[in-house]
């Protein structure tokens, strides 16, 4: 969260002031980690743009106003995209919508009065400032044409972004409108590398039930062709006792013909 006070017409817009993104690991942390889950939360939506530590001019005049870089901002309405800096005037005068600060001990109270009067006056509609030392959460919404402080004593769901705030002992949490929690690079690496171990047991396990499948398939082909086989088999055997028993009743009719004929000798 930067400002940039001087200026100089050979560079009326400069693209960074030479000061680093964050004074600590601790803020540096908190603006990487709440910037790249707000580009995964809208990664499917081609008119949000997100950035971190990006210059915000929100009027072509340096003269009347002079540029802050948010820590994080979310503009609705606009292209993703890369930007040197976010120039209102050639965004279709789009404003960002909510802006994210994350406190340094540098930070004095005079400076983040400066920066919301900023907020306020250029359209921001939610301002979100933490202070990671002593878990402190502000929270600024456009009520009546001016930001005004919220509470938000039991969580808070952005309006915008639909995201869950909740203050626990030691720590902020964020959640995705799912209920998932916001997670820092490694969390996400961790997350990543256990969702493809998950799939590649699923798979595994597919890949499993096809082969059951398969060869329950083929058993039960081959029963069909057994039972086709024994039923061959057993009209087979049907047939040869037809046979044989006509063969019997011609015999035994043969056998009382000729001892009618024998009895008819004897007379």
């Amino acid at each position: 969260m930067n400002t940039l006070h001087h200026y100089n017409p050979d560079d009326p817009y400069p693209e960074s002031d030479g000061l680093p993104m964050a004074e600590n690991t601790q803020q540096y942390d908190w603006l990487v980690k709440i910037k790249e889950n707000l580009e995964i939360l809208f990664a499917d939506q081609e008119d949000v743009f997100i950035a971190g530590d990006l210059f915000w001019y929100p009027l072509p005049d340096r003269k009347l106003t002079y540029p802050i870089a948010p820590d994080v901002m979310v503009v609705f309405g606009r292209p993703k995209g890369r930007r040197g800096s976010y120039r209102q005037w050639e965004e279709d005068g789009i404003a960002p919508q909510v802006v994210f600060e994350i406190l340094s001990p540098s930070n004095t109270a005079l400076e983040m009065i400066n920066k919301r009067n900023f907020y306020d006056q250029y359209g921001v509609q939610e301002y979100y400032v933490y202070n990671p030392d002593n878990n402190k959460l502000e929270i600024w919404t456009r009520q009546n044409s001016q930001l005004n402080k919220t509470k938000h004593v039991h969580g808070w769901i952005s309006p915008l972004l639909k995201i869950r705030f909740a203050i626990k002992d030691n720590t902020m949490q964020i959640f995705y409108p799912s209920g998932k929690p916001f997670l820092n690079s490694v969390e996400l690496n961790q997350y990543a590398e256990e969702a493809a171990h998950r799939a590649d047991i699923a798979e595994q396990r597919a890949e499993n039930a096809e082969q059951r499948a398969e060869n329950q398939e083929r058993q039960a082909e081959t029963a069909k062709q057994q039972m086709k086989i024994a039923k061959q088999l057993a009209t087979e055997a049907e047939q040869r006792a037809q046979a044989e028993r006509k063969e019997k009743e011609l015999a035994l009719a043969e056998l009382a013909q000729l001892r009618t004929l024998l009895i008819q000798a004897k007379n």
